[in-house]
């Protein structure tokens, strides 16, 4: 009682809570309705819109006026609630409450507003919350729609968001945006009636901040006929907001607007609707100008210099084109040229994927294709030392309309032939002018812009989001064809691109750069679907046809026409490298060819006559490359042709005998056309490797045992590399080598031009460092060297020898510049030597580089093939060579190209060879040769010491079994059908016995060597997929359980005979009394394993034995009930209860669980653990005492010695110790100790104890 008179005290004296005006007890009628408010107080958004939801629903079907009391009451209490996510969810439902049931007074409402929130009564540290309640109070009466309604509220409304201005800490500019909201409601009306005078003070002070700004410049939209020029005049003492005058005070609150949004990363609405009133007030020059950029730009860069960027790019539809061409041509884009360029260092802001949204918003919107194109000139035209900002590859392309991407594309032409620097707006960063003291070259700039033109020009082709009709894609590849190989020398309009001739012509560098972008465009065409809107086209396009034309001819044919008129015109095209006599005689049997293939081809399109025809178009087209090396590949080519027609006129009449049969003794057409490939491969071209590919499908039917050996002779490692390097390149010259290095870098884009200018002057640095080291690097002085040294300086008298005695210091001048001259000379020479070697290394180093590149692209062939022609017989003698070159792979160095190649390889021998759906199911005479490569592959897998590559090598043998047998009568290709046991046996052309003997062997060699590379899941995978095998191996692996030599190796064993026995296919093959035996023998050795395990502890072999072990027995004895069988099970019962005694098995886990699964079965069931409380007696038990903070435990604490002394002498030694802690004196502790009369030391004082000696204590 006492202790409930001091609680009810307690509560007393709390203080008073405000009472809940609830007269009928709603609180505790209804739950429902209360859980709305604590759903809109949640922090997630989608609970509170479905609260709001569910209480204006319930508030329409309520009749009870007190609840819709209530909910206005609770609603204007959230609105300052201590939780900032529950105010906005708050004040959204007073506003939908306020919308819904308009019999609720606004006035009504603002008035509880004004009262529950009044700023003069509240308490100091509680004035922010009062301060958002009056805010979001405000913004709710906005969000109801009624407020227009109510003018005298409206003002009030205004008067008190002007008031919580002073709490600008708390609010920042919010009341100011809600004032604007109100006013873009507020009718005109209103406003001149009602509001004006409210916002006198406002209006006039509007050049002071943003928000008062942009109040004024709402008003000025919202109501010109209120704020007339001589309203203003009035107001802010011009008639106008843009005058020379505001100027400065427009700069300043730009400035500040720019600050405010420094973080949020946007455009304030002030700075784009002062830009509105410019361009209303026709004063729109001046403000950019005066404002912009002799205002904003002046600072340095930052905040002000993203709001003048993102001003630019919100004006650009707003803007005539007049006004268009003048911004974009001003200090603001040139500003922005040298943000984007300096912005590539990391770390940095980059301002251009914003841009980027700006321009590509206005191309969307904008239906004037004049503006379209003037803003594409003039961001092409922004350049940096001539090559343009803006990426290559740009996006906003697409959003081009045709005529001005037409127009455009012209204009990027034109600008080739003719370039014209004074009309772009250039510019160089300051680290650019620093490192370029004599200006910039006028070449290197037009070089630069060349450089970007034509990938522009080709990106414009390939992507495939820009609205692009064929003429403009073969316009494109045409003019790119013609500038790569050809001069203009005379116009003529069967020649469109000879009409306009080359200001300047063009360097050797820049020609590189068109020839690899028009192959590269040429890679691209040969995948184009075709172009168009039309039904008909999209039907086509989803039987997918690439690489042609509407009318059905090829891009590349078209291509070669038009190279071919040109060749025929040499009086108005001149080649930059003109065909010698043979290979314009190879470029004409190659036209004559291709014609004959088409003429063919309309009969009926064969994959042959494809394959050949797409071989004569590419090897014709790189003609222009590389003639010399593709003059005969054109002849074997023509050969190749010919054969294959011969052969196939040969197949119609009568079969070849006699001497026809000589003929045959030649390669076969298929062997050329893949050789032909190889060469092709070769050449570092991505077109041309997919057109290899796409060749090498069409032929894959005809492709001999011969020609399919020539594909993996170059994937073979033990071949010489002097053959393969010179199936990559017939070159010995390393600088052909740097070209193709150079070819192959000239295909990506060069956008960071800045960047790379800087690296090239570390790479200068580094380069004389890297002879340096290379110096340093030679590791042994050369002897050869170091005897020529001394040669020379013998000879000058600077050495002293046995005969004459002399010294250095008999040389004169004369004779020192002499040896000085001689020493280094002898040292040039010597560096040079040191250099041919650095090179000669390089050029290995390069030369295998390219030999591991070909042999990756030539993988490409057997992966096809393999997908193609999976079951054909030629796929099983890729076995062995895939395996060589995944076993060299391993064991080889680990750099990236090696290890793609190594994975590429893996990859097509696991999927695409073994695990393919696809497989040879006939080997005809074969089954000895498969027994033999099976038995050898099995004899190296035992031999070989990494694992990995063992793995491979089993999963072939596992195919070999699988080709020997062939298809499984019976079965479906799902695997669902249940078959017969007869089916079961069949394993067509396996010897069994002989295949099983090796796995037997296999298996043995696992169990019995320590370290074998072989595993349990490769055994387990051989029980799976091949039964009967399993068979013959699941006595082996049961005796193994006991036998096996290591705790591993017999843990293995029992998941290997789980796994058989579990094998529905097993089980059918041994029914009956084998099946019982088999598991009796198991049953045996499970309980023999058992027995060998007395504590398993933490060796975790053991205990991955017992786990294997316990799962087998519990399979057994499950079995062994389920179906009845005649098995003794009783040995595996003794041996595992009596486990429990050993082992106990009272946690839980695998192991533990396991062991109580098979004794369930046996009848015994897991004991319970006891869970009963402790009682109070033994909760009373004694407990150590906590250990106190900062004190030593007990047992740290040096024991008290002297309680270690015989009773005897405990007096004495407490007579003459000193209490701990009280020295007397300051003298140094000494360990003493003395001699008791029986010899033993004894200790007689502490460490910390000193005594006085003059009383006749022990010192």
């Amino acid at each position: 009682m006492n202790a409930m008179h001091v609680e009810m005290g307690e509560i007393e004296n709390e203080p008073a809570r405000p009472k809940i005006t609830d007269a009928k007890g709603i609180l505790q009628q209804n739950r429902e309705f209360l859980d709305f408010f604590w759903d809109i107080a949640k922090p997630e958004q989608e609970i509170r819109l479905k609260a709001i939801e569910n209480l204006i629903q319930y508030l329409k079907t309520s009749e009870k006026t007190d609840e819709l009391t209530y909910t206005l009451k609770r609603l204007v209490d959230g609105l300052a609630h201590t939780r900032e996510a529950a105010r906005p969810g708050f004040s959204l439902a007073l506003g939908q409450v306020l919308s819904v049931f308009e019999e609720v007074p606004l006035r009504t409402a603002f008035d509880q507003i004004k009262e529950k929130h009044n700023l003069a009564k509240v308490k100091k540290k509680l004035i922010r919350n009062a301060a958002f309640g009056n805010f979001f109070g405000v913004l709710a009466l906005s969000q109801s729609t009624r407020l227009p309604k109510e003018p005298q509220v409206v003002l009030e409304c205004v008067q008190l968001l002007q008031s919580l201005s002073q709490y600008r800490e708390h609010l920042r500019d919010l009341p100011r945006k809600t004032m604007v909201d109100i006013l873009s409601e507020t009718s005109e009306e209103v406003f001149e009636e009602v509001l004006l005078g409210a916002l006198q003070t406002d209006l006039s002070s509007a050049f002071s901040t943003p928000e008062q700004l942009q109040l004024l410049l709402v008003a000025m939209q919202r109501f010109p006929q209120v704020l007339k020029p001589k309203k203003l005049k009035k107001l802010l003492g011009t008639s106008t907001i843009i005058t020379m005058d505001n100027i400065p005070k427009l700069t300043d609150v730009l400035k500040m607007a720019a600050r405010s949004v420094k973080k949020d990363r946007l455009l304030p609405a002030v700075a784009l609707d002062l830009l509105q009133i410019s361009l209303r007030e026709d004063n729109f020059e001046l403000f950019w100008r005066e404002t912009i950029i002799n205002g904003m730009l002046k600072d340095q860069p930052g905040p002000t210099h993203y709001l003048s960027y993102r001003l630019l790019g919100s004006a650009l539809p707003l803007l005539t084109l007049a006004q268009l061409k003048q911004v974009l041509n001003g200090e603001v884009m040139r500003a922005y040229g040298e943000h984007v360029v300096s912005a590539q260092l990391p770390d940095r802001f980059k301002f251009a994927p914003e841009m980027e949204t700006y321009v590509g918003d206005f191309l969307q919107g904008c239906d004037d294709p004049e503006k379209q194109l003037a803003v594409m000139v003039a961001f092409s035209l922004l350049t940096n030392q001539g090559y343009p900002v803006v990426p290559s590859f740009w996006r906003v392309v697409q959003h081009l309309q045709p005529t001005a991407l037409q127009s455009y594309v012209d204009w990027l032409k034109d600008m080739f032939l003719n370039p014209r620097l004074d009309s772009c707006l250039d510019f160089s960063t300051r680290r650019q002018k620093e490192n370029q003291e004599g200006g910039v070259q006028r070449e290197n700039c037009i070089f630069r812009l060349r450089k970007w033109i034509i990938p522009r020009l080709t990106s414009i082709a390939e992507n495939n989001q820009v609205k692009r009709e064929e003429a403009l894609v073969m316009d494109v590849a045409r003019f790119v064809f013609f500038h790569a190989f050809f001069n203009a020398k005379k116009a003529t309009p069967d020649i469109l691109e000879t009409e306009a001739t080359l200001s300047v012509p063009l360097d050797e560098k820049t020609r590189a750069i068109v020839i690899n972008s028009f192959f590269g465009l040429l890679q691209h065409i040969n995948h184009l679907p075709l172009l168009g809107d039309s039904p008909e086209v999209a039907a086509r396009n989803q039987r997918h046809v690439q690489g042609v034309m509407a009318d059905g001819s090829m891009w590349i044919f078209c291509l070669v026409r038009y190279a071919d008129s040109l060749l025929n015109q040499p009086k108005y095209a001149q080649s930059t490298q003109p065909f010698s006599p043979e290979q314009r005689q190879a470029w004409d049997s190659m036209l004559a060819s291709v014609g004959t293939l088409m003429k063919k081809s309309k009969k009926g399109q064969t994959p042959e006559t494809s394959a050949f025809q797409q071989l004569f178009l590419l090897v014709g087209i790189h003609l222009f490359k590389a003639p010399e090396d593709l003059v005969d590949l054109m002849q074997d080519l023509q050969n190749c042709m010919e054969k294959a027609q011969e052969k196939k006129s040969k197949k119609k009449k009568k079969p070849v005998t006699g001497s026809a049969a000589a003929g045959e003794e030649e390669p076969h057409w298929a062997e050329v056309v893949v050789d032909i490939l190889l060469s092709l491969l070769s050449q570092p071209s991505r077109h041309i490797r997919h057109v290899c590919r796409t060749v090498f499908s069409n032929i894959c039917p005809h492709v001999t045992a011969r020609a399919l050996t020539a594909i993996l002779d170059v994937l073979d490692p033990d071949k010489d590399e002097e053959d393969s390097a010179i199936v990559v390149t017939d070159d010995t010259d390393s600088d052909k080598i740097k070209k193709k290095d150079k070819k192959k870098k000239g295909e990506d884009d060069e956008d960071d031009e800045e960047m790379n200018e800087e690296e090239s002057d570390a790479s200068d640095d580094d380069s004389d460092e890297g002879e340096d080291e290379a110096m340093e690097e030679g590791g042994e002085v050369d002897q050869n060297f170091r005897i020529e040294l001394m040669k020379v300086l013998q000879n000058q008298g600077a050495v002293a020898t046995k005969v004459d005695g002399s010294d250095d210091d008999e040389l004169d001048d004369e004779a020192m510049m002499k040896l000085d001259g001689s020493i280094a000379s002898l040292f040039l020479e010597q560096k040079k030597k040191m250099q041919a070697k650095k090179d000669e290394k390089d050029k290995l180093k390069k030369e295998k580089t390219l030999v591991r590149d070909f042999k990756i692209k030539v993988l490409d062939l057997v992966e096809v093939f393999l997908a193609r022609q999976g079951s054909s017989p030629l796929v099983l003698g890729m076995v062995e060579p895939l395996l060589s070159v995944i076993e060299s792979g391993m064991s080889s160095e680990s750099d990236q190209q090696e290890q793609d190649f190594l994975r590429k390889a893996a990859d097509i021998f696991k999927n695409q060879l073994c695990r393919a759906k696809q497989y040879c199911k006939t080997v005809g005479d074969r089954q000895g040769e498969l027994h033999d490569l099976l038995e050898k592959l099995m004899t190296k897998t035992q031999k070989l010491s990494d694992s990995s590559v063992s793995l491979y090598f089993f999963s072939a043998s596992l195919y070999l079994v699988k080709v020997l047998r062939g298809g499984v009568p019976g079965a479906s290709a799902d695997g669902k059908t249940t078959l017969s046991t007869e089916e079961l046996r069949f394993m067509g052309n396996v010897d069994v016995e002989r295949v099983s003997a090796i796995f037997k062997g296999a298996l043995c060699s696992f169990m019995t060597r320590r370290k074998s590379p072989l595993s349990g899941l490769m055994f387990v995978d051989l029980f799976t997929r091949f039964p009967v095998l399993c068979v013959n191996l699941l006595v082996t692996a049961v005796e193994h359980i006991t036998t096996g030599v290591r705790e591993h190796q017999q843990s293995q064993a029992s998941a290997m005979v789980l796994r058989g026995l579990q094998s529905r296919e097993v089980q059918q093959l041994l029914a009956g009394d084998p099946w019982a035996g088999l598991l009796q023998q198991a049953v045996g050795h499970v309980a023999a394993s058992l027995e060998t395990v007395v504590e398993t502890g933490k060796n975790k072999v053991v205990q991955e034995k017992l786990v294997k072990a316990l799962e087998l027995g519990l399979f057994l004895v499950k079995t062994v009930n389920q179906q009845k069988l005649s098995v003794d099970l009783e040995p595996l019962k003794k041996v595992i209860q009596s486990m429990r005694e050993v082992l106990g098995f009272r946690k839980t886990g695998q192991m533990e669980d396991t062991y109580w699964a098979v004794m369930k079965h046996f009848g015994v069931i897991k004991p319970k653990r006891d869970r009963t409380r402790k009682t109070k007696e033994d909760q009373a038990e004694p407990t150590a005492p906590k250990k106190k903070k900062g004190f030593l435990p007990e047992t740290k604490k040096r024991k008290n010695r002297k309680k270690q002394l015989p009773v005897s002498e405990q007096g004495a030694a407490d007579a003459n110790t000193v209490p701990l802690g009280k020295p007397e004196g300051g003298k140094k502790k000494r360990n003493n100790k003395r001699k008791q009369p029986g010899g033993t030391p004894v200790l007689t004082a502490r460490r910390d104890t000193c005594i006085n000696s003059q009383e006749g204590h022990l010192y």
